[in-house]
């Protein structure tokens, strides 16, 4: 089921059939990042994918996006736009300019741009920072500007990696609520990477569990909980423990997942 809010159109589903990437390498073996990925993520719907480190999750992404060309299986869906791990902030520009950039880019005229994107600020908290340099802002701050810059793309599908991974464990409580209360407001589809699982929890809809590198799915688990949630309620802490079994018993190959079983 969607967060809350208006859905997205009917019949904007983002379907994933039997994805398969190798990545080519000039010293050594190729690395089989995914190995059969099937997903589906209805309009509207959050979904998570977790799982351990090179695991193949941002090339996922990357290939939902249309960055990457798959060797085998489909895509089909909206347009999407990838939000990256780092926020990506030009230093030259003021926070309205960087969220406006993906209009700009889209050929609107600068000060149409300005407005759109001043419009967004207030309803993201942004308000008073419009003429902040990146430097002035916190952490939290400039992924609430890169998310404006996402949302502006005007695509329905958001591709988002590791939104919140390089911010203090306070701050990231408050950004899974306030990134919770903004897609109430602006409800998109949303593919979230995380290596938190009790992240993916707290916002998605559903929880898609990789195995080690090549990266297959052990595990989809529906989340029917109401929201808001909060990290450490009873029903998040069962759900967290579930998926954790799942990452146990996935099999030989690379990278660990913070807080799994040895």
């Amino acid at each position: 089921m969607p967060a809350g809010g208006s859905a997205p159109p009917p019949g904007r589903d983002l379907v994933v059939d039997g994805l398969e990437f190798t990545y080519a390498s000039e010293r050594g073996a190729p690395v089989r990042a995914l190995e059969g990925v099937s997903l589906r993520a209805c309009a509207g719907e959050l979904v998570a994918v977790v799982g351990p480190s090179g695991c193949g999750k941002t090339t996922l992404l990357e290939v939902v996006c249309g960055l990457l060309t798959a060797d085998h299986g489909t895509v089909t869906g909206p347009p999407a736009v990838l939000m990256p791990q780092r926020d990506l902030l030009l230093p030259w520009l003021d926070a309205l300019e960087n969220a406006a950039l993906s209009l700009r880019l889209a050929g609107q005229r600068r000060s149409a741009a300005r407005a759109n994107a001043r419009e967004l600020f207030c309803e993201l908290g942004l308000d008073g920072f419009e003429r902040a340099r990146p430097e002035e802002l916190s952490g939290g701050m400039r992924q609430r500007v890169a998310f404006a810059r996402t949302l502006l793309s005007g695509k329905q599908l958001l591709c988002l990696d590791e939104p919140f991974g390089g911010l203090d464990a306070i701050t990231r409580s408050e950004m899974q609520q306030w990134l919770a209360r903004s897609l109430q407001r602006e409800p998109r589809t949303v593919l979230l990477v995380t290596h938190d699982v009790e992240e993916a929890i707290v916002l998605c809809d559903r929880v898609l569990v990789l195995s080690r590198r090549p990266g297959r799915v052990l595990a989809e688990l529906e989340v029917p909980l109401p929201r808001p949630r909060r990290a450490g309620d009873a029903e998040v802490a069962e759900l967290r423990a579930l998926a954790l079994e799942h990452l146990a018993g996935g099999g030989p190959g690379d990278g660990v997942l913070p807080g799994a079983p040895a």
